[in-house]
Formats: structure tokens, sequence, C-alpha cells
């Protein structure tokens, strides 16, 4: 049985290279979460905001406030 001579590991450049990896990984997955929130929460409520204020009167809505007694100072 003879014994057999293991490669030696590469540790030089270890760490920069491993880096260099996981940068990448860490700016794509950032690119990802990004057009996630942009197109699943900041575009829908945009949306909605618009579709509100659409129709939106504010007159109208002060006079039901004020029907409903929320201004005390106003009768």
């Amino acid at each position: 049985m003879a014994s057999e001579v293991l490669a030696k590991p590469q540790m030089r450049g270890l760490l920069a290279r491993r880096l260099r990896i996981h940068m990448v990984g860490a700016f794509l997955i950032s690119l990802g979460v990004a057009a996630l929130y942009k197109f699943g929460v900041a575009e829908p409520r945009k949306k909605a905001y618009a579709d509100f204020y659409k129709n939106y009167s504010p007159e109208k809505d002060f006079e039901e406030m004020k029907k409903a007694g929320v201004f005390r100072s106003i009768k």
C-alpha cells in the first residue's frame, strides 16, 4: 500500500475568490428583492392612490365629516 500524496489546497487568493463570488450573488439577490418590492408593493400602492384620488372630492368628504360631528368647532 503506497500512500498517495494529496495535492496541496490552494490557499493563496482564496478569500478574494470566495468574496468575489459572494458579492456577485448578493448583488443579484438584492436586485431580485428590489424588483419584487417595486412590482409587488410600490406599483400596486401607486395605482391604489391614483384610483382613490381619481374621484375624490375634499369638499364632499369635509361635508360628510361635518355631518358626522368630527369637527367640534364647526356647526
